[in-house]
């Protein structure tokens, strides 16, 4: 019989602000499982897109976390610097004829989405109606790069919700993995690195749960590793909206310590450990996990 493959997992925030309460809740869900598991945890900051970034948010994030007591495993990975592997994917990509160009600005996109599937859900998706599939119309020039999706179901697993199947030509459309801005899109940049990284476990938030099709589909379009998914509930504001940077989420203090931590553990369900500092929250966290129904699927 053979042995299960070492756990490693990873912490890979967005550097558009400072960690905040829901961010904290997806780092101790991830580190919790890693290191139940004894495994590795990785961290990863994905800097792709300098537009969206706070000045110093990425630096504000790591000391963050280090004064809270995570422990990263090996280098911090900046995907700022990875550049040349997803150039070498979307080469792969397209010598196998799985991309291509498309002129299409986000206002058309949206206009012919909507023209075609009125009865959709207000905050639906738009789906992308494969204007330039079969080539682009007479004199306009590619802003972005598509992959293409079919009509195959796409089936993973959620370690907590079970199994999925989606239908990605139904529900978003052949997407984006090179922006019109020459950036690239993090639904690439993320399945390159998990792969490179060897990440077997990605534990995150609910929020991204709708990524997850995307991310296999390009997994077995580039023969790479498709990890096992956890997805944890979100942090809501007032309003009921995702807490985040643009909803006003206050930052966490990591001067608060055991208490920044415990709210981020309550919420997981898991109650809250009578700590004085971080050095003595972290083993009892850990033990909960490992007791908790989340270790085995949530």
């Amino acid at each position: 019989m053979s042995r299960p493959e070492p756990y490693v997992g990873r912490f890979a925030p967005s550097p558009t602000g400072p960690l905040h309460a829901g961010s904290l809740v997806a780092a101790l869900a991830s580190h919790l499982d890693a290191r139940a598991h004894r495994g590795r945890w990785l961290l990863r900051i994905e800097d792709l897109d300098p537009p969206r970034e706070a000045r110093g948010a990425s630096a504000a994030i790591i000391d963050a976390l280090a004064r809270l007591g995570f422990a990263h495993d090996g280098e911090i990975v900046f995907q700022s610097t990875r550049d040349a592997a997803y150039r070498a994917a979307f080469d792969r990509l397209l010598a196998a004829g799985h991309v291509y160009p498309c002129a299409c600005t986000r206002r058309e996109v949206a206009d012919s989405a909507l023209r075609g599937a009125l009865d959709r859900p207000r905050n639906a998706e738009l789906v992308y109606p494969g204007t330039c599939r079969h080539g682009m119309p007479a004199g306009r020039e590619a802003r972005a790069w598509r992959v293409r999706v079919d009509a195959a179901p796409i089936e993973w697993r959620d370690r907590r919700a079970g199994a999925s199947t989606e239908r990605l030509d139904e529900s978003v459309g052949d997407f984006v993995v090179r922006r019109a801005d020459g950036l690239w899109a993090y639904q690439l940049a993320v399945v390159v690195d998990d792969a490179w990284q060897g990440v077997t476990d990605v534990v995150r938030g609910e929020d991204l749960r709708d990524s997850t099709a995307r991310q296999v589909h390009l997994q077995r379009l580039l023969d790479l590793p498709t990890p096992r998914y956890l997805h944890v509930p979100v942090v809501l504001d007032a309003h009921g909206e995702k807490l985040s940077k643009q909803t006003g989420a206050a930052p966490i203090d990591p001067h608060e310590g055991v208490r920044a931590l415990n709210a981020a553990l309550a919420f997981l369900g898991l109650g809250e450990v009578g700590a004085e500092g971080p050095a003595a929250f972290w083993p009892e966290a850990i033990a909960r996990w490992a007791r908790s129904p989340w270790m085995d699927g949530g």
